[in-house]
């Protein structure tokens, strides 16, 4: 018993310190995503250690990192969860009308398009995006633009596919393909019925993992050229879809202070989204961030429309005349501009050759 303690224990400290390196391979970036699973199983762990292994120096040593991994743990997750205390939010007369937009990866392979489209009439967001929709997504979309006539439309068969559709009439839209030819962006600007602009960004790099990017390279850069082109743009933003990596990521951090958005899910719960028919593996893929002028007032996960994604929901109104918000907005120390345009640099370098087979599965 104190044997395969002692090895889950090594492991999971393990697993913990990965994230600590800097390298950008799979091994390291993916156990980020799984900080959820590892405190719940160090919690098992350290509680059965306590009650069944026998007490001697090694079994106290284990133990001792281990509290410490679990509240280092607990000490990043809280932020996202309602014990986190938010301020309020309060449309007053200065604010637009409420934004409802959904965004989901559908999954390329799932071919259950009427749950999307009764989620979309369900639910009747003024936008949404799909992340993963390829020809047979865009075909059998059209239904839905006799409602939402303003689309944006990147119908790619890699699993990059991407596509938004709108109630809002454009100011001007544009695809991006940052750090690859066939990973792409969409930006989309537009003005409310009340004289607001705003601009959505759609986003989906590539994640690391043994079956797809070797490293994280791609992925990091392609978000830090979004997070650059956002400040660039001083309109207000929302930046929302898959990002393939968490919210407390060391990428997911860059993205924030390099844009000077806000991450949405602070106080508002963990939201997980991924994988939808797994739930001890699920983690929160799906992410949004905003501008200090966006005031989020909903932000929830949807039900299961046949992909491996649940849909997520972010209802929100635009003011510029209350500041309450700013204070949340980090920036980017000088050391940190450095790394960012060095992960730009190499995800802009990074060919990835394998994306054609990975859609073939």
């Amino acid at each position: 018993m104190e044997i395969f303690l002692a090895i889950l224990s090594v492991l999971l400290i393990i697993l913990s310190i990965l994230p600590f390196f800097s390298s950008q391979h799979w091994v390291f970036r993916v156990p980020e995503f799984m900080k959820i699973q590892i405190l719940v199983l160090q919690g098992i762990l350290f509680s059965s250690s306590i009650i069944f292994a026998e007490k001697n120096f090694w079994m106290w040593l284990l133990n001792a990192v281990q509290l410490i991994l679990i509240l280092y743990h607990l000490y990043i997750l809280i932020r996202y969860t309602k014990f986190y205390k938010k301020k309020e939010v309060k449309k007053n007369s200065t604010a637009s009308a409420t934004v409802k937009v959904i965004s989901v990866n559908v999954y390329q392979f799932n071919k259950n398009f009427q749950k999307l489209h009764q989620l979309i009439a369900k639910y009747s967001p003024d936008i949404f995006m799909t992340m993963e929709s390829n020809a047979d997504w865009e075909k059998a979309n059209r239904k839905l633009e006799k409602n939402y006539p303003y689309t944006e439309k990147v119908t790619l068969e890699n699993t990059y596919g991407m596509h938004l559709y709108s109630k809002i009439p454009f100011v001007k839209s544009s695809v991006h393909f940052f750090v690859a030819d066939d990973v792409p962006s969409i930006e989309a600007q537009f003005k409310t019925a009340d004289g607001h602009d705003f601009v959505v960004f759609a986003v989906h790099p590539p994640p690391p993992s043994p079956t797809e990017e070797t490293t994280s390279k791609e992925r990091d850069g392609d978000l830090l050229c979004v997070a650059k082109k956002i400040k660039e743009n001083q309109i207000p933003s929302l930046v929302i879809g898959d990002f393939n990596t968490v919210a407390w990521s060391v990428t997911s951090i860059l993205f924030r202070k390099t844009s000077e958005l806000i991450d949405a899910r602070v106080g508002r719960g963990i939201l997980a989204t991924f994988h939808a028919k797994y739930w001890f593996f699920r983690v929160p893929l799906d992410l949004l961030f905003h501008s200090p002028e966006i005031f989020v007032e909903k932000l929830e996960t949807l039900e299961n429309i046949g992909s491996d994604h649940f849909p997520i929901l972010c209802e929100f109104h635009i003011n510029l005349y209350d500041t309450k918000q700013e204070e949340e907005v980090k920036t980017l120390k000088p050391e940190e501009k450095e790394v960012v345009e060095e992960l730009i640099e190499e995800g802009i370098k990074e060919e990835s050759d394998n994306r054609e087979e990975i859609a073939k599965e």
